[in-house]
């Protein structure tokens, strides 16, 4: 996406800022005071994602969000550190540069696995982890080697990121929100127009499917013992709502709320109620 962010488009646009901290050039949204939330968003979302949480925890918290590299308004500075080791030291080493020092971190679906990839790398934030339909689990059947494949596939195909940005349209992203069982209003969905039909998020977000790898994190689950709270909506069709109960069973110190009529995005649909289970 196109520095800076257009503020009648891009929501929070007052908050954001860059931060050049090799290799990437960051894109960061900060405000309020007290304890320090971080969010982390999903694959192919970015800060827009927490439009309407952000706000709200900002009142009494000091919060902080970015834009994974690549996606969003972040600038990738290398192809090759899209999975989730290289991008969770990437960002711990960007948490110390600027001396942040969270007390608690919320992470969206694959936001969750940096998150605790990054309590295993050594922050280890007092009040724990939120993850929000944490995506813990491996695509089951055919999904399971398909789609793998294919995101590597197109992630080394000339010219794959471009078709698919030149070709999305607002029906097709419509239809894909659907997909994932939640129910967004006309900004939500114009925003993530905006990123399906920018090619430089597209590549991205192509890149981190082709190199994410959960089997080493999955294989530790059980010695993650920072507190953890997940919370799973009942009509997620991404990540359905048993892979949040499984983490939990494996997690030493987990606890699982499960939210009835909410789907994959369920911090965009009823931020309100999100908000409170993280302050909670």
């Amino acid at each position: 996406m196109r520095w800076p962010p257009d503020p009648a488009i891009w929501p929070l646009t007052e908050h954001s800022r860059q931060v050049l901290h090799r290799p990437h050039r960051w894109h960061v949204q900060e405000h309020g005071t007290g304890d320090t939330i971080l969010l982390i968003h999903g694959a192919g979302g970015a800060t827009q994602s927490f439009r309407g949480l952000f706000p709200i925890l900002a009142q009494d918290h000091h919060v902080i969000m970015f834009d994974l590299p690549g996606q969003g308004f972040t600038q990738l500075g290398g192809q090759q550190r899209c999975g989730l080791d290289h991008m969770s030291e990437d960002i711990l080493s960007l948490i110390r540069h600027e001396g942040w020092s969270p007390t608690q971190i919320v992470g969206h679906s694959a936001g969750a696995a940096i998150a605790l990839r990054l309590c295993e790398l050594g922050l280890r934030p007092a009040k724990g982890i939120v993850g929000i339909n944490a995506a813990l689990g491996k695509f089951k059947g055919v999904a399971g080697w398909l789609f793998p494949m294919m995101a590597k596939a197109l992630a080394v195909t000339p010219f794959s990121a471009s078709m698919f940005a030149a070709t999305t349209t607002r029906s097709s992203v419509r239809n894909l929100i659907r997909g994932t069982g939640s129910t967004l209003d006309e900004q939500g969905l114009e925003l993530y127009y905006q990123l399906a039909t920018d090619k430089g998020h597209v590549d991205a977000t192509l890149s981190m499917m082709a190199q994410w790898s959960l089997d080493g994190l999955l294989s530790r689950l059980e010695q993650i013992d920072t507190g953890v709270h997940l919370i799973t909506g009942s009509n997620d069709k991404a990540v359905p709502p048993q892979v949040s109960r499984d983490a939990v069973a494996r997690l030493p110190s987990a606890t699982l709320t499960e939210l009835s009529n909410l789907g994959h995005l369920a911090h965009e649909e009823d931020a309100a109620t999100i908000a409170s289970l993280i302050i909670q």
